[in-house]
């Protein structure tokens, strides 16, 4: 607008269009672009600034991905983390899908499918990435057939990826190390507070960034000590709210949160106020690795820590398991392979060996 000397209220739908347009000539950031321009321009239309603007028209691929994302919901009841990491993945299919988009889905084959699953697989940082990116194309395949997009279910198409259940150990962080990210914020300052209430709260209660993120302020009862969370699969479960998450909480609402409509816990610090998501929260993990002088590793790492910890101090696995509130004894289980001391009391001697 400042280059093209414009007023406040020539700011058109056609100035916004113009503008994404630019941006995804010289960019790959347009989903970015039209995520924080619509902040700019919900916050200007609060003002009264400018008049509310239409939506920006989006391409078909996004609008397909909305469809998408409104039947994950409605049909397959998945809960908001769970379709947008279905979403991303599904938007990597569809970038593979050559124009026009109508043309060439009704076209897809089963070579198609299989031969973009195994240049992701080979792609991909890790067995979990391609086994998420499988998961997601299937999906999105179902809802396409449902839709009459293709003609066919390509689901069987898409291969498998080699990886076994609790073949891998659970990648936690030492005390040390866990102290080191808590003490690694400012708290004289509003963001320092955030984060660190954020990180007290997924390193002492072994929480998920998602159900972090997802935390309102009715859900914190201050006088019973307790916390509700809303887990995977809709689960509404209750946590202590033990004393050193308690004041970490109490120190940023009271201190750092700002006044505002907004019912989560942690929003942001800028205006307009929006809840913080899991992929914010992850940021916040990564800013937080670079200070304490860390490599940088994921928010679980911190549940996983917390897990290790209850283990070494003789804490059961089926006690982990509620810690963690995890629905399946299968998924505890792993934790048992980094219980050195217990596991030392089962190994048998080497056959020849003098013990």
């Amino acid at each position: 607008m400042s280059e093209r000397d414009l007023a406040v209220g020539e700011l058109t739908p056609l100035v916004v269009d113009d503008f994404l347009a630019d941006r995804r000539s010289r960019c790959r950031t347009a989903a970015v672009s039209r995520r924080w321009v619509g902040a700019v321009l919900r916050a200007l239309h609060g003002q009264g600034v400018v008049p509310e603007t239409e939506p920006v028209v989006a391409t078909g691929r996004e609008l397909l991905l909305e469809e998408f994302r409104r039947w994950l919901r409605a049909e397959r009841g998945l809960a908001a983390e769970s379709v947008r990491c279905y979403s991303g993945q599904a938007g990597k299919f569809l970038a593979d899908v050559p124009d026009p988009l109508g043309d060439s889905l009704a076209a897809l084959d089963a070579a198609a499918v299989t031969a973009f699953i195994v240049a992701q697989a080979r792609s991909a940082d890790s067995v979990w990435s391609a086994k998420a990116q499988i998961t997601a194309t299937r999906a999105l395949l179902r809802f396409l057939h449902v839709q009459g997009l293709i003609p066919v279910s390509l689901t069987a198409a898409v291969p498998g990826v080699a990886g076994w259940r609790l073949a891998a150990l659970p990648r936690g962080l030492s005390r040390e190390q866990v102290q080191a990210l808590l003490a690694a914020h400012d708290t004289t300052t509003a963001v320092g507070l955030r984060d660190h209430a954020l990180l007290v709260m997924l390193a002492r209660l072994g929480m998920r960034g998602a159900e972090a993120a997802a935390l309102r302020l009715e859900d914190v009862d201050w006088r019973g000590g307790q916390i509700v969370v809303r887990g995977k699969g809709a689960r509404v479960e209750r946590l202590p709210l033990q004393a050193e998450v308690g004041a970490a909480l109490a120190a940023y609402v009271t201190d750092a949160r700002p006044s505002c409509d907004c019912t989560s816990v942690f929003v942001t610090v800028r205006a307009p106020f929006q809840p913080l998501t899991a992929t914010a929260v992850r940021a916040i993990m990564g800013r937080t690795c670079r200070r304490a002088g860390m490599p940088r590793v994921g928010a679980h790492r911190l549940r996983h820590s917390l897990a290790t910890d209850l283990l070494r101090a003789g804490a059961p696995l089926a006690e982990v398991g509620q810690v963690l509130r995890h629905r399946s004894q299968l998924s505890t289980a792993a934790y048992a392979k980094v219980d050195y001391d217990t596991l030392q009391t089962l190994a048998q001697p080497w056959p020849g060996s003098a013990r």
